[in-house]
């Protein structure tokens, strides 16, 4: 059985090894992603420092984005008011499937962009390559099954190695070059585990959950082209966004999802006080019907039920935003255990090859001489 797993676990890793070891180093360096689009793009991500305090009303920066881009319509809004990070606009262009984005200061109405496609930020193309591999839905789908790769070696390595634990601190650095090269395979291997299993578990999910949804949106149904704005213009966002709080305790707007497929209605996701380190910025939902404007439903994380919170944890579980710099570091630093893992488990791979051969080799000459006496 051992052996079996070992062939299993050997040949996982010798099937996902490129794309792993794009995966590790784009997901490790997308832990920052934030930190390092505030680097590279400060002015387009920092609030500037003269700026009022109170934000602009939600209708006012809409309707500054509808007077600079008519051709497009909005689909999503990232809120903030925190004084920091200016807000962002994911806008469609009209009669199409072409997403952009655009930043703007909340507080001031000012533009800060020009339309932009979701990956021309080097952060953005990063993510692509990491989610999709660039390859699309394509590309999603060899992330799905290249994560549940991962999973596998993750808890195959651990039934593996589960009695190095007792000499876990043990690297033989004197010894031959296979013998340091197992240890170092087992060490970072099994103290990586916890980690990497988290990782591709919910890497897995979103990957499979994207595959069916754009297989759902794009070959099963037509996709829909919109042509102008679906929700009554009449209706104040603002005066929906006030209301938000009277409906859920505490709850305070991150992201503002607009309807741009008809069936679709108007959506504000945010957080709410929760004692769960876990609990995304995102757990909680208001919607609204998009032409009365009348309460449709509201989503408490708090009490929701568990599949509703474990699937909404992933989120920061993923990216380790779950206890701050710490947790980033910890998960950066981890994250490219793949690569070590490869490196090491390539090296013993083909080392266990050659020797295989030399045997083979050497059983050969034996048996070929026995015959000839």
């Amino acid at each position: 059985m051992r052996k079996s797993l070992f062939k299993w676990h050997s040949y996982g890793a010798l099937i996902a090894l490129i794309p792993l070891f794009i995966i590790s180093i784009t997901g490790s360096i997308l832990v920052f992603k934030v930190e390092i689009d505030t680097l590279l793009m400060p002015d387009k991500m920092l609030v500037s420092a003269d700026s009022p305090n109170q934000r602009l009303p939600l209708d006012t920066l809409t309707a500054e984005i509808k007077k600079q881009f008519p051709r497009y319509e909005i689909g999503t809004w990232e809120i903030f008011d925190e004084h920091t990070r200016t807000d962002t606009a994911y806008i469609i262009e009209q009669n199409s499937n072409n997403w952009f984005k655009v930043y703007l200061n909340q507080y001031t109405g000012e533009i800060l962009s020009t339309p932009v496609g979701l990956s021309e930020n080097i952060t953005d193309w990063l993510l692509d390559l990491h989610y999709k591999l660039l390859l699309e839905t394509k590309g999603m789908f060899v992330g799905a099954i290249v994560s549940v790769i991962l999973l596998f070696l993750g808890i195959s390595g651990i039934v593996l190695y589960r009695k190095f634990w007792s000499n876990f601190f043990t690297l033989r650095l004197k010894k031959a070059r296979r013998i340091f090269f197992s240890d170092l395979h087992k060490m970072v291997g099994i103290a990586s585990s916890p980690v990497i299993i988290i990782l591709a578990f919910t890497g897995a999910y979103w990957n499979i959950a994207e595959v069916i949804h754009e297989v759902s949106d794009h070959i099963i149904e037509e996709p829909y082209l919109i042509k102008s704005a679906l929700y009554s213009p009449s209706l104040s966002l603002d005066q929906l966004h006030s209301q938000t709080k009277n409906h859920l305790e505490s709850f305070e707007a991150t992201y503002l999802v607009l309807p741009y497929k008809p069936a679709m209605n108007i959506t504000f996701y945010g957080k709410v006080a929760s004692g769960n380190p876990l609990t995304s910025n995102y757990a909680s939902t208001i919607s609204y019907d998009k032409n009365s404007g009348a309460l449709i439903n509201t989503q408490d994380v708090r009490s929701a039920n568990a599949l509703h919170v474990s699937v909404d944890s992933f989120r920061k579980l993923h990216f380790g935003h779950f206890a701050g710099l710490t947790s980033q570091v910890i998960w950066c630093l981890l994250g490219l255990s793949p690569v070590i893992l490869a490196f090491t488990g390539l090296y013993l791979y083909w080392f266990r090859n050659r020797k295989n051969k030399i045997l083979q080799k050497q059983f050969t000459s034996k048996r070929g001489a026995a015959n000839f006496s």
